[in-house]
């Protein structure tokens, strides 16, 4: 007896496997995309990253552009005949200085601009240096271990019991009045939270899968280290240093308000800014208020991108 096969199928042949799994668009499984790739796509869709990514970006323009965009340079005093002991004519009192004039004869415009470049460079000089020293210290520790670590953590810790700015205050009075007193300062005071995060970061990937994988071709404990625990131990550190720019800004604006930052009075540097507008707060509030709000926003900028890029990162924070 013969017995009748059912009819073929007339649409094309379907096979299970792989190939043949649905996949959501926007998905990892289609995109195949990175870590880094897949923060940046969520950060191009979180409003947060977004404002502090315009912030940063407007500081960044007016700080290294601002030999064009300055009417006037740093410590120039075009404005000295217009000041008398209790009138400092501010926005829009007297033609071509559109912000005003400070006690000094400054355009005060020419000024804040000339203050963002200050800040700039302090800010990513300091945060360098503690970038260097707290990843150097962090990789000894986390890379040997051992009495090596016990010894490093403990002079970290020896740091942390200190607070920041006052060991920033500290190390600067020691050094003396300068801008790169400053630097160091700022940036030995961040030494201790990158050690410690990268340190700790380490000591998480020791356990990867990769890491027993390469322990068992028999790659050396430097090889692993540099080639592969550093690498994947470097994110946490990368998102810190974002937010320590915010700090940097701030800490660098304190050391000159205390007069620690070195130079003439009429230097343009906010935090120097703010100093010499205290006798003025009657007559020109506008001394004071300015430098300030430049100074918050700058340091929001820097906040609200850091955090969101931490986010992004952070499988156990994202929200979207």
């Amino acid at each position: 007896m013969s017995a009748t096969l059912p009819p073929a199928p007339s649409g094309p042949a379907h096979t299970e496997g792989p190939e043949s799994v649905a996949v959501v668009p926007g998905t990892a499984e289609q995109t195949g995309t990175s870590l880094w790739k897949d923060a940046f796509r969520r950060l191009r869709r979180n409003p947060a990253a977004i404002a502090g990514a315009v912030i940063v970006g407007v500081f960044l323009l007016v700080a290294l552009l601002a030999p064009w965009l300055a009417p006037f340079g740093g410590e120039e005093l075009p404005g000295r005949t217009e000041i008398t002991p209790t009138e400092i004519p501010g926005p829009g009192d007297v033609e071509g200085y559109p912000l005003g004039l400070d006690r000094f004869g400054g355009d005060l415009l020419s000024k804040l601009i000339w203050g963002a470049r200050a800040s700039l460079v302090i800010g990513v000089v300091s945060t360098a240096l503690g970038l260097a020293g707290g990843m150097l210290l962090g990789l000894l520790a986390g890379g040997f271990g051992g009495w090596v670590d016990s010894v490093i953590m403990r002079f970290v810790d020896i740091l942390l019991s200190v607070p920041n700015l006052l060991l920033a205050v500290s190390i600067a009075a020691i050094m003396g009045q300068s801008q790169w007193a400053v630097m160091i300062a700022i940036g030995a005071s961040q030494v201790p939270i990158f050690a410690r995060l990268l340190r700790s970061s380490m000591l998480s990937q020791k356990g990867a899968d990769y890491v027993l994988a390469a322990q068992t071709l028999g790659l050396s404990r430097s090889t692993i280290t540099m080639s592969h625990l550093l690498p994947n131990s470097t994110g946490p550190v990368i998102v810190q240093g974002t937010l320590t720019l915010a700090t940097a800004v701030i800490d660098a604006a304190a050391l000159s308000f205390l007069g620690l930052g070195g130079g003439v009075p009429q230097t343009a540097e906010w935090g120097r800014m703010l100093t010499y507008a205290q006798a003025e707060l009657a007559i020109a509030p506008q001394l004071a208020f300015l430098p300030g709000l430049c100074i918050a926003v700058t340091a929001l900028g820097f906040t609200l991108l850091g955090e969101s890029l931490r986010e992004s990162l952070d499988p156990k924070s994202r929200t979207a």
